[in-house]
């Protein structure tokens, strides 16, 4: 008998002889890649990250002389299971992004599969054109993927689908015959040979089953069940049309040519308020006759999620009024200002004729438009947010009916799911009648995954009855594709079957998709399969707002937000590699395999997981910006708590934990540790003894620390506790002194905290943390309590300047300590922006600031500040200053996290990160003003990179403070 597991290590060595790309067949892998964003997990084979078109090339060849089945690759974010399979992927999303110029005359461009719609439209923006297949995860799909799928989007009523916006696909067939597929004339004798024989093919296929088709394709405007061969005509048609919605199954593309649409010169978007979901959908006919370029529906569940999260809380206060159950947003794109605010009178208009009078708010505003928007866009990651194991889930959301049937099909699902014993989420395409509908369900539990398949079916009855298409958008994968012979009959699924024999004769392009399925409820190919159990773990930190670590892992939904390249912080690592390895979701996976046993008995504390989580650096963006709320920095220091019992630290690990311990004593002697930066051998060594980066210069101990006890008190307002954080009181102690200065100034009675016994000073942990350490941590945490809590409990702010020092006391504190006195200092505790613009709006500010010189700031934001929804407070306090202009710089994570870019390992990826967005930016100001950064490491890495001097925002206050 052979071997599967030498066959594989046989044909892994074979493929790395022949491709310059990644040929990755070990088991963390093939776990990442084991999962999309649908309800399946399947481990691949392997996985091949191709470098050119020539790799693609070679595994093709390889694999089919190995009998090996091939699974395109691009985001990994389908929601109907169509990349992930027992086969070879070839993930394109990483190498394979060149964007072509532009062919004026026919409005084209021409792009390799793996480029991700948003980098494409910022890439033709200058130039007045976009791709108009806007769908939802604009920023993490990959063009391939949606031309696989025929993704639409939200603009769809106007600009069609993939199907009717892609010119022509580069294809590689299963023979390995490369063709061009696009307009095809009647007449073939041009072509070659092998592309005419499938072209001829085909054609027949459709002659013999065009009534057929006409009886059975519905006519929608949203169907992309099955392969496209309603569009092939005898008389000449585009054949790229057919193997769009193909889902990987007929071909593999290298290269796509897309047509484009011209930027609309204005939008302006409507908000309708409606009391009842019904009232909603049958409002839609009327609303689409007056010619949107969208409308969308947002459902009570989404609204009231969607209020709770503190990424969208402010926006949805701006434009929800009252408690409604359904909004609809409809847009409208034109030429004229004029003619837009038009259309949006005649939809203020429309509402009142059926009875709902005021229920419009208008977005006029680009922003706000944009913030709207963002709610909508994350509608499916906002409903997966849910808590437990119950979710709503994925396989009646794509079904699509005639708009003159919505409301009843609507009202027609909710009785469905009445009768057994749940409810839905419903939202998404109004305009054409497609509606993301999830069934809230247990798939742990095989009761629920029984209730799975009786709704399903029952679903598909109605639409059905209805005519519509049980695909409107997602496509068929491993969930729908067992239904499409019930919808379209026998005779056009044996007919799909001759369309995969022709171009696949031995069907290694995904199996199981479309053609020869598997049953959708198949529990052996499910994400939670039967047997799935967490093992048993003690946790150093409190998970029980999630149930647990392992409930808080599988918050990850696979939909990819935190592969975004644009926009918002998260998630730094990946946008330097690229790498599926170094993105929140590729790290949420391999913990949940590793915390459910599928990795091995050791996975959790091995050194391959210590791999899959050493460049996270612990920004806590995707705290912030993962739509489901996956905190991965808390993940990693629960990891990295759990690995060092099993690893003693090392040395280095040791000395930068401690820090905090030994800095008072440090700093009686500074010019021993400032000796490594002074004489030339040292840095070398420090690098090869201790493991810290050479190029990177050490902070400067001072010899005029902050001492505390000198400055105890002073002013004699109202009281408030000074956090001296470690950095600020050993290296810049001129920003804790200028802090100090500020508050007094301002009417304020400073203290600086003593702890309860002992002489070393009060510290957050927060170096004990990042090392995993947190058993110390809580030491430090306990000690700070106590010597906090008598000034917190008279109701005494904790004002601090350090945000990752700071801020630990909101997160990490009550998951260290458990207990009202944690929970009581988080709420007390302010950064020193947060607290001076709280207290201005209030009129507490004793004195004004005066102007200063330079009077242009630019600023950069901490991590942690934008994890906490921190920088509009930075901007307030920076807005006391009369006259200051500040400018924000749009930047990710400015790459040194604490000592993750002092070590040598990391210094290359801490730099390319600060090569984003910050440096650049620093680099090419135009006016030389103040540098505003208040992370001392930000400040550091600013300094290093561009030998430019950033100070806090203490200090520039500091400057404007009235003299005399």
């Amino acid at each position: 008998m052979r071997d599967p597991a030498q066959d594989h290590r046989r044909l892994a060595a074979r493929l790395r002889k022949h491709i310059e790309g990644d040929v990755l067949f070990d088991r963390f892998s093939r776990g990442r890649y084991s999962t999309d964003a649908s309800i399946y997990q399947i481990e691949p084979i392997g996985v091949i990250i191709p470098r050119t078109i020539a790799d693609v090339r070679a595994a093709l060849s390889i694999a089919r002389e190995e009998g090996i089945p091939i699974l395109p690759r691009g985001a990994g974010t389908s929601q109907a299971g169509q990349t992930v399979g027992k086969a070879l992927v070839i993930d394109t999303s990483r190498h394979l992004t060149q964007i072509g110029p532009i062919d004026a005359s026919a409005q084209t461009i021409h792009v390799e599969p793996g480029v991700v719609l948003d980098r494409l439209n910022a890439h033709l923006a200058p130039q007045g054109v976009f791709f108009p297949v806007d769908v939802a995860t604009a920023g993490q799909a990959t063009i391939g993927g949606m031309a696989g799928n025929n993704s639409a989007g939200t603009r769809s009523i106007r600009y069609g689908m993939m199907t009717d916006n892609v010119h022509a696909i580069d294809a590689i067939l299963a023979d390995g015959t490369a063709a061009r597929f696009g307009d095809t004339p009647a007449s073939l004798e041009v072509t070659p040979n092998r592309y005419r024989e499938v072209v001829q093919h085909v054609r027949r296929i459709y002659l013999r089953e065009r009534d057929e088709l006409t009886l059975r394709v519905p006519q929608v405007l949203r169907n992309v069940a099955g392969y496209n061969l309603h569009r092939v005509s005898p008389e000449g048609h585009n054949m790229a049309q057919l193997l769009v919605g193909s889902e990987g199954t007929l071909a593999f593309f290298t290269g796509l040519e897309l047509t484009l649409a011209p930027l609309p010169s204005h939008r302006v978007l409507g908000v309708c308020h409606f009391p009842t979901l019904r009232a909603a959908m049958e409002s839609v006919p009327a609303i689409v006759a007056l010619e949107p370029s969208a409308v969308e529906l947002v459902d009570r569940t989404l609204i009231a999620l969607a209020g709770e999260s503190h990424v969208f809380a402010q926006a949805m206060s701006r434009f929800v009024r009252g408690t409604p159950e359904a909004l609809l947003f409809v847009e409208f794109s034109t030429s004229e200002a004029a003619d837009a605010r038009r259309r949006l009178e005649h939809l203020s208009a429309l509402m009142a004729d059926v009875g709902f009078h005021e229920a419009v708010v208008e977005a006029i505003d680009p922003a706000f438009q944009q913030d709207i928007w963002s709610v909508r866009k994350a509608g499916l990651n906002i409903v997966m947010s849910m808590l437990g194991d119950r979710k709503p889930v994925s396989f009646i959301e794509d079904c699509a009916v005639p708009l003159d049937r919505l409301a009843e099909y609507t009202n027609r699902l909710t009785d469905i799911f009445a009768r057994h014993g749940t409810t839905g989420t419903f939202y998404a395409h109004a305009s054409v009648g497609c509606l993301h509908i999830r069934p809230i369900l247990n798939l742990k539990d095989a009761g629920d995954v029984a209730t799975m398949r009786e709704i399903a079916i029952e679903a598909h009855d109605a639409v059905r009855a209805f005519k519509g298409s049980l695909s409107g958008e997602h496509g068929d994968g491993l969930v729908r594709s067992e239904f499409l012979e019930p919808f379209l009959g026998g005779s056009l699924v044996r007919a799909f079957e001759e369309i995969k024999a022709c171009f696949d004769p031995d069907g290694l392009f995904n199996p199981g998709k479309i053609v020869a399925p598997t049953r959708m409820d198949d529990r052996s190919l499910f994400r939670y399969k039967p047997g799935y159990e967490p093992l048993r773990i003690d946790t150093a930190l409190d998970w029980s707002h999630w149930g647990g670590l392992t409930d808080a892992v599988e918050m990850c939904n696979n939909n990819g937000a935190c592969r975004k390249q644009y926009g918002g912080v998260m998630c730094p690592s990946y946008r330097v590699t690229a790498n599926e390895e170094h993105v929140t979701r590729g790290r949420a996976n391999t913990l949940r395999l590793a915390l459910t046993g599928q990795l091995g008995a050791d996975a959790f504390t091995s050194d391959e997981m210590y791999a899959t989580m050493d460049l996270c650096v612990g920004c806590k963006a995707c705290r912030r910006e993962c739509p489901t709320g996956v905190d991965m920095a808390r993940m990693k220091i629960e990891f990295l708590y759990h690995y060092r019992r099993r690893r003693r630290p090392t040395l280095r690990d040791w000395l930068t934990a401690n820090l905090p311990r030994y800095a008072r004593w440090a700093s009686k002697v500074p010019w021993l540790g400032n000796a490594r930066d002074r004489l030339p051998l040292l840095p070398r060594m420090s690098e090869r003894t201790l493991g810290y980066a050479a190029r990177r210069p050490w902070p400067v101990w001072r010899r005029d620390w902050f001492r505390e006890s000198t400055t105890e008190q002073g002013g004699e307002g109202r009281g408030v506790v000074l956090f001296a954080d470690t950095f600020n009181t050993y290296f810049e102690p001129e920003t804790t002194r200028a802090a100090r200065r500020v508050l007094e100034h301002v009417g304020y009675r400073v203290v600086i905290p003593r702890p309860a016994s002992g002489t070393r000073p009060l510290c957050c942990g927060r170096t004990f943390l990042n090392a995993g350490l947190v058993d110390r941590a809580r030491q430090e945490a306990r000690r700070t309590l106590s010597a906090l809590e008598p000034l917190v409990s008279q109701g005494w702010p904790v004002i601090g300047l350090e945000p990752s020092c700071l801020l630990t006391f909101r997160d990490e504190y009550p998951a260290m300590v458990p207990g009202t006195g944690t929970l009581a200092l988080a709420a007390a505790s302010l950064l020193l922006e947060e607290f001076l613009t709280r207290e201005s709006d209030a009129g507490h500010l004793a004195v004004s600031f005066a102007p200063v010189s330079p009077n242009t700031a630019l600023l950069h934001g901490h991590c942690h500040q934008k994890a906490f929804g921190l920088m509009p407070a930075v901007e307030g306090a920076l807005a006391l200053v009369p006259g200051l202009s500040v400018t924000s710089i749009e930047s990710g994570c400015c790459g040194m996290a604490g000592s993750f870019g002092y070590e040598a390992e990391h210094y290359e990826m801490s730099m390319r990160m600060a090569e984003l967005e910050l440096l650049p930016a620093i680099r090419n100001r135009d006016v030389h003003g103040w540098i505003v950064a208040d992370g001392t490491s930000c400040r550091h890495q600013i300094t290093h990179g561009t030998g430019q001097q950033a100070i806090h925002v203490a200090r520039l206050l500091e400057a404007a403070l009235p003299t005399g």
